[in-house]
């Protein structure tokens, strides 16, 4: 049945009882920030006409725009939304996921396997993979990167439109296609270019707009002292404050983990595989215009990283702290509650008034729009140089993947927008965001890492690995599905939470890869020296770097890092 134009636009545009309306100046700073977004998108067309150009910026990033994109397309509504989610769910513990996550894995990245990317001169991480072990691994980590940057994608798109139904009433299938069709104009149009400069737009934008929250509730409640007083007065513990203290047992913490999860699950397989194999992010790093500006982009980034929970924990921590009322998992949502992926826009609707609101609007807009064009970007080039190219066409003109590239993002994006539903399984978006970390970069880590520091890896042991690792993580997920007491088994304890089954799931299966990649190593023949040159440890000579100063050198950043994180857990502890 066909339905009139007029039809499809009411349905579009109803919506559910709205928490604020948008005065004239909110909807003018929107409309100026989807102007400007789709104008660097049309701008920077004419520098994307090769390939190099499409879908690596032709290499010519500093370190600090390398940096700040390279956060940028990891901060998107994914974090906004779904760490406050996680933080009124597990207190101030979420807060691990941006400090022991951040330091040592980004300084590692910088420091010892960015220069194995950049000198390979490889478009992608499964491109690294196919030079170090061939195509069949290329291919399966290829098709595996393809597939979660997709469902990632569909995570910000369920949560942008999650903002606009709450906070404006819009619908949320109207929400979803405009966002999304912008995305899909200006990444089509400008490649890496406009993701990446839209990105670094996105970054001061999405901090502008975020800090109402946490400086006008932190006004509210008193201060952190404040903050403090009325969490343990409303929740009866003062385990939603302490990052480390509460730890010592499965029980005595929200999230049912125990310390050895934290460090080895999230701060070892988790950590280290997204911030060093995920393309996503490590793409931003491989666009640097040199070695040296590759290996500081996520070292500057950690930086950043390291103050993020400032916009995104506090939030949650004020929700615990200021809200009437108890909010509840998503599939437990019915008339008259909210879930906790909400609580980022229920405290928006709280504390912004008009101009302010379409500032935090804009915020949250454009962290949908990083996250989705990060992902987007991501894998149109994975798509492009790893699957297209090697499987389906090979010897083309390069205008030919430039175009296939184009047309791959407005695919990628429909191809999001169809699992941008498949969220509410799951009783948090972050929850949702692991499970995937733990089938697809937990493993890859093993297989990338041994691949770097180990001549011996051969190629039947870097697929076999892999393969290994991400059926365990698959298999384990589905185990607890359909025997949920099975739970104690993978995470250890019958205490344990979704997300320190998370946590523990990741660490087994990167052990599961390494194993067996060792295994399988010792009885099949390795590559000749000739062949891995460039591509493993002992076997690849550094650039000659121009002599600078020690305080200029990524080592002496690294370290600053690692300064900056020991002060934060001593004062939050």
């Amino acid at each position: 049945m066909i339905v009139p134009c007029t039809a499809v636009a009411a349905i579009l545009l109803s919506g559910t009882n709205k928490l604020i309306s948008l005065a004239p100046s909110d909807l003018l700073i929107i409309g100026i920030y989807f102007a400007m977004v789709l104008g660097i998108g049309v701008y920077l067309r004419r520098y994307a006409s090769t390939s190099n150009d499409f879908f690596m910026a032709g290499r010519e990033m500093s370190a600090w725009v390398a940096g700040l994109s390279f956060l940028s397309a990891n901060l998107g509504a994914l974090e906004l939304m779904g760490w406050a989610a996680s933080t009124y769910q597990y207190g101030i513990l979420a807060a691990h996921f941006y400090w022991i996550a951040a330091f040592p894995s980004m300084v590692f990245l910088g420091l010892v396997m960015m220069p194995f990317y950049y000198i390979s001169k490889t478009h992608s991480v499964p491109g690294y993979l196919q030079l170090r072990y061939g195509e069949a691994t290329r291919a399966l980590s290829g098709i595996s990167f393809a597939l979660m940057t997709i469902l990632m994608s569909g995570i910000n798109m369920y949560a942008m439109a999650l903002v606009m139904k709450v906070v404006l009433g819009w619908n949320i299938h109207f929400s979803i296609w405009v966002s999304s069709l912008t995305v899909a104009v200006y990444v089509a149009l400008g490649g890496l270019y406009s993701a990446i400069f839209n990105e670094v737009l996105q970054f001061f934008l999405i901090w502008l707009g975020a800090l109402i929250i946490p400086v006008l509730g932190l006004v509210e409640v008193g201060g952190w002292s404040g903050l403090v007083a009325r969490i343990q007065e409303r929740m009866h513990s003062n385990d939603y404050v302490h990052l480390w203290s509460t730890l010592g047992t499965f029980s005595g913490n929200p999230m049912g983990v125990h310390w050895t999860g934290i460090v080895f699950g999230l701060g070892g397989a988790i950590a280290f595989g997204y911030w060093t194999t995920d393309f996503l992010v490590v793409q931003r790093a491989m666009a640097a215009k040199d070695l040296r500006s590759a290996q500081l982009a996520p070292i500057i980034a950690a930086y950043f990283k390291m103050i993020v929970p400032l916009i995104v924990i506090f939030p949650g921590l004020l929700a615990l702290a200021v809200l009437p009322y108890r909010l509840v998992p998503e599939s437990a949502v019915a008339p008259g509650l909210h879930s906790y992926n909400e609580v980022l826009p229920l405290m928006l609707a709280r504390y912004a008034g008009p101009g302010l609101l379409g500032l935090g609007i804009t915020a949250l807009i454009a962290g949908f729009m990083s996250g989705m064009a990060g992902n987007v970007s991501a894998f149109a080039t994975v798509w492009t140089y790893d699957i297209y190219q090697p499987y389906i066409r090979k010897h083309q003109a390069d205008d030919h993947y430039v175009r296939v590239g184009r047309w791959c993002t407005i695919v990628g994006v429909f191809l999001s927008i169809a699992t941008a539903y498949f969220v509410t399984q799951f009783k948090s978006i972050m929850d949702y965001m692991q499970a995937l970390v733990s089938f697809f970069i937990a493993p890859l880590f093993g297989t990338v890492l041994l691949g770097m520091i180990w001549k011996r890896t051969t190629a039947k042991g870097g697929f076999c690995g892999l393969l290994a690792g991400t059926g365990s993580s698959i298999g384990m997920y589905a185990a607890v599905k359909a025997h949920p007491a099975w739970l104690r088994y993978i995470a250890l304890s019958p205490d344990a939470k979704d997300m320190a089954e998370n946590l523990y799931r990741a660490l087994w299966s990167w052990l599961i890869c390494v194993l067996v990649t060792v295994a399988v190593s010792l009885f099949t023949r390795p590559k000749s020296k000739e062949q891995l040159t460039g591509l493993v440890l002992g076997y690849t000579e550094l650039p000659k770097a121009e002599p600078l100063p020690f305080w200029k050198t990524p080592l002496f950043w690294g370290a600053g890092v690692a300064v900056f994180f020991a002060i934060l857990q001593w004062m939050f502890w």
